[in-house]
């Protein structure tokens, strides 16, 4: 009973609370988009178009204009005036329509617009229940865009963080939003340090609940978890292979603190270096070539990188005593990490490998566990305001920043899943 009690396993469970989010920054050029309210989505709340422009909007790319009534309400079947639309000082337009199935169901068709070249972009007609609202307007925005921008969208793309009320802690997985909260794990000892397979399915993350860090994989698909690495002393920091068939993890059991390989299923162990000195959250690059990570052997936190098949490692920052928690964007060109400035705050901070350009992203002083999304735009983090633990996003340029926030709880260890196929 005293095991149950202890560590409360969930699936498709409902958390207690939603993240809100508040756009305290935006990007200096947003291109005007016109979002028309979709003809007939009054049937399924909140309206189709809410939820697309509150996407685009969050992104700092885009900017909804605000209409009068239009009558009759354009669809994906109108004839476009595009000299009305520019008029109206839109670069794009996206108009649709939500008609009711009868098998219960509804059909939700768009078509998107670029104004100013004066031609259709494409559309898509999805079939979707009630349950589907925001999955479905998700997809819609990730094609606005795709087209606009010419990169993928993250709208259908999920968090996981870990949310602390209490002495209870709670790993929860989200959409990108906050919206649609469920609750993977629950336990009353810490859990900490969260990272998505790269096919989106599966979860490592490090748990307290035998009074000792231990490693787990976790699946998303039917809520069964495995033990990775529960060796001797601390395991910890696991980070996956860009393959998602092996994982680095931090073992004490040799000393000190060591980095090495694994397989997922928790077999085939290797150490990666040979050191006296503390190696710590490791990371791949995205071609597997690399691996970053945070050591003292130079006398101070510092961020270093080692070839993956074994050698010298490389100190890669050199401005400051203190440098942390390396992510390297999907890209592979830039690093974000947490510094400590000459003041004492704790600050995400972009590290440019081409040209080793430092730039400090975010004005907050106690910034932690940065997380790229998959597109490389934003950066998920967790930092602290009155006291209490929010997460933060912002984006790679450092112009436009964001607030997610819980009606309760302290909310750390965010992880930005990635794009799911």
């Amino acid at each position: 009973m005293i095991r149950l009690l202890a560590v409360l396993l969930f699936w498709v469970t409902a958390a207690h609370a939603q993240l809100s989010i508040e756009i305290t920054g935006a990007g200096a050029q947003r291109i005007p988009v016109a979002l028309v309210p979709f003809a007939g989505e009054n049937a399924l709340q909140p309206g189709i178009s809410t939820i697309i422009r509150a996407d685009l909007e969050r992104s700092g790319l885009f900017r909804g204009l605000e209409l009068p009534p239009i009558v009759p309400e354009p669809t994906e079947a109108t004839n476009i005036n595009y000299a009305e639309w520019r008029s109206r000082l839109a670069d794009a337009l996206l108009v649709g329509s939500v008609t009711p199935r009868p098998d219960g169901r509804f059909e939700a068709r768009f078509r998107l617009y670029d104004v100013v070249k004066q031609q259709p972009l494409g559309g898509v007609a999805y079939t979707l229940g009630k349950e589907q609202l925001r999955a479905t307007a998700h997809r819609i925005s990730d094609f606005v865009y795709e087209k606009l921008t010419g990169e993928k969208g993250v709208f259908s793309t999920r968090i996981a963080y870990v949310v602390k009320r209490g002495n209870r802690y709670e790993l929860q997985i989200s959409d990108y939003d906050g919206a649609g909260a469920e609750t993977a794990l629950a336990s009353f000892e810490p859990i900490i340090s969260p990272v998505w397979s790269p096919d989106g399915k599966r979860l490592a993350y490090v748990s307290f609940e035998n009074k000792k860090p231990v490693v787990y994989v976790h699946s998303l698909v039917d809520g069964k978890r495995r033990v990775i690495a529960n060796f001797k002393g601390s395991n910890s920091a696991p980070a996956w292979t860009p393959d998602g068939s092996r994982l680095a993890v931090v073992l004490s059991r040799e000393g000190g603190s060591q980095m090495f390989m694994i397989n997922a299923d928790g077999t085939g162990l290797r150490r990666l270096a040979t050191s006296t000195s503390i190696d710590t959250e490791p990371r791949f690059s995205p071609d597997g070539q690399w691996i970053y990570f945070t050591s003292d052997r130079g006398g101070t936190p510092q961020l270093y990188r080692m070839p993956a098949a074994g050698g010298e490692p490389q100190r890669i920052t050199f401005e400051g005593s203190y440098n942390v928690t390396p992510r390297i964007s999907p890209d592979g060109k830039t690093i974000a990490y947490i510094t400590r400035n000459s003041a004492g705050k704790f600050q995400v901070a972009m590290l440019d490998l081409s040209n080793r350009q430092v730039q400090i992203l975010t004005d907050s002083d106690r910034d932690e566990s940065p997380s790229f999304s998959p597109n490389g735009r934003m950066i998920l983090l967790a930092t602290v305001i009155n006291e209490r633990g929010v997460l933060s996003a912002v984006s790679a340029d450092g112009r436009v920043k964001q607030r997610l926030s819980t009606a309760a709880g302290d909310v750390r260890e965010p992880a930005w899943g990635p794009f799911i196929e």
